[in-house]
């Protein structure tokens, strides 16, 4: 059963900027895709970006994060990250990742805890 531990959330002013880190483990990482999702109080779960496998030569993004968040992966770390720079009071949310490509949230399986994000004015 693959395991996923998200890390790196904060508080952060306006502007600023954090690198979310996803670790992988009970599945093999090199040959997956990999998405990170976000969720804000009341709203449904939203796709942000995916990276393709082995190494990453394709990378989707949602629309309102595109110029700002970069996705990556390290293979023999088993980690997919997230940059976020300037980051804007409505990127406040919890992140998830997840094993796949997929927009969907529906389409995953189980999730994990996911990392905070608040960001002030």
């Amino acid at each position: 059963q693959v395991q996923l531990v998200e890390s790196g959330g904060g508080l952060v002013q306006a502007g600023g900027s954090l690198r979310l880190s996803c670790v992988v483990s009970g599945r093999t990482f090199s040959t997956n895709p990999m998405a990170w999702f976000r969720q804000a109080p009341g709203k449904e779960r939203e796709f942000v970006a995916s990276i393709s496998w082995p190494n990453g030569g394709n990378r989707n993004y949602a629309d309102f994060v595109k110029g700002r968040f970069t996705i990556s992966r390290d293979n023999a770390k088993n980690t997919a990250y997230l940059q976020m720079n300037n980051l804007k009071p409505e990127d406040t949310a919890v992140y998830y990742c997840n094993v796949g490509e997929s927009k969907d949230s529906n389409q995953y399986g189980a999730w994990g805890q996911g990392t905070q994000v608040t960001v002030s004015s």
